[in-house]
């Protein structure tokens, strides 16, 4: 069975749209695309006036480098979010197929299903947090098309084991597509699910420049899978998804310097996210703070609404995660700059000043 059988078979058989740049081959004096013949102000020798390259290979050669495939296993589009869209509206016909993820996670999964129409199961983490896989196996339904998991998961942090993921691609052949969102990896000592995609033709990764590489702004994300699912994929894109300025910025990030300079805030990262959890832990009021492999820490508190009201009149914003379930009571903290740190903790600490002076009766 081909993983392409798994797909919608009106989107096998779809004529995709052919873009002016697509069909272009070669030339100086480019009349085919009705662009205007003139850059905008400012264009610093990025010729904005031209449509871009729907897949640059400069770029795509470059992250298939950094995330160790091929070429032709690699499609870059506008963020993580695009790529969970592309696949819910690839492999999921609405009002009859379902995804399937395991809460809490990251909410863009349900959200891309719902507006396609399609079903989301839910297999819930384990009180640890941990993913179950014999959980997730017994609660699929034929009509579940991609598995959803996140690692580290979002917004708890957790890792799930390699020899997890291994064991759902085994259990997936012909049923689903497993993709395993890595948009935290960087942040951790796990190894990549990214070798597997020569094993299991039904195996995507997800990985993203948002995070560690410090391009959220520019939207550069990336999934990794068979070349058969990249081209199918490929049918149901928008002809134009990446900006040239955006290519430019990824480009220059993913040079040797701006791998140096990636690594040296990655290490920083790490080291602030365990003294902050150190910290945190020994804070009044905290009841637990959640192991992470990410770039931020999930805190449980007695009273985590005044706590982010009482952040919020500091000039801090943090996540309130508290709608998510198992999460009733936490909040999710991004590890920032060293100062930045502090001043959470200032803010915190200071709680049980307060309270004390407020038990005494005196004004904090």
């Amino acid at each position: 069975m081909s993983v392409l059988d798994l797909a919608r078979p009106e989107i096998r058989a779809l004529q995709p749209y052919s873009s002016a740049r697509m069909e272009a081959s070669g030339g100086q004096v480019l009349l085919n695309a009705n662009e205007s013949a003139w850059a905008p102000p400012g264009d610093h020798a990025l010729a904005c006036n031209r449509y871009p390259d729907p897949q640059p290979a400069p770029l795509i050669d470059a992250l298939a480098r950094l995330y160790g495939v091929r070429a032709s296993q690699v499609l870059v589009g506008r963020g993580s979010d695009e790529a969970i869209d592309l696949l819910v509206r690839t492999f999921c016909r609405a009002g009859q197929d379902a995804i399937a993820i395991q809460p809490p996670t990251f909410g863009m999964y349900a959200v891309s299903a719902h507006i396609q129409g399609a079903g989301v199961i839910t297999v819930p983490l384990a009180a640890d947090f941990s993913l179950d896989v014999d959980a997730v196996l017994a609660a699929l339904t034929p009509a579940v098309k991609l598995v959803f998991v996140c690692t580290p998961n979002n917004p708890t942090g957790q890792l799930v084991r390699l020899q997890d993921v291994t064991r759902l691609a085994q259990a997936l052949v012909g049923r689903a597509l497993l993709v395993v969102d890595e948009a935290y990896i960087e942040f951790s000592d796990a190894p990549s699910a990214a070798p597997l995609i020569d094993q299991f033709d039904h195996l995507a990764v997800l990985r993203t420049l948002s995070k560690a590489w410090a391009l959220a702004g520019a939207r550069i994300g990336t999934l990794l899978a068979n070349e058969q699912v990249i081209a199918l994929l490929r049918r149901v894109m928008a002809p134009y998804p990446l900006p040239r300025p955006c290519v430019a910025l990824a480009l220059e990030a993913l040079t040797e310097s701006g791998q140096d300079a990636a690594r040296a805030h990655i290490a920083v990262v790490r080291e602030q996210r365990a003294r902050m959890a150190r910290a945190v832990a020994e804070v009044p009021g905290v009841r637990e703070v959640l192991p992470s492999q990410a770039n931020f820490l999930a805190v449980r508190f007695d009273d985590a609404s005044a706590v982010y009201q009482r952040l919020l009149a500091a000039g801090i914003v943090v996540r309130d995660i508290q709608r998510y379930p198992q999460l009733g009571d936490a909040l999710r903290i991004t590890v920032g700059l060293p100062e930045e740190n502090d001043r959470v903790l200032d803010v915190l600490q200071n709680r049980l000043q307060d309270e004390r002076a407020l038990a005494a009766g005196q004004r904090p």
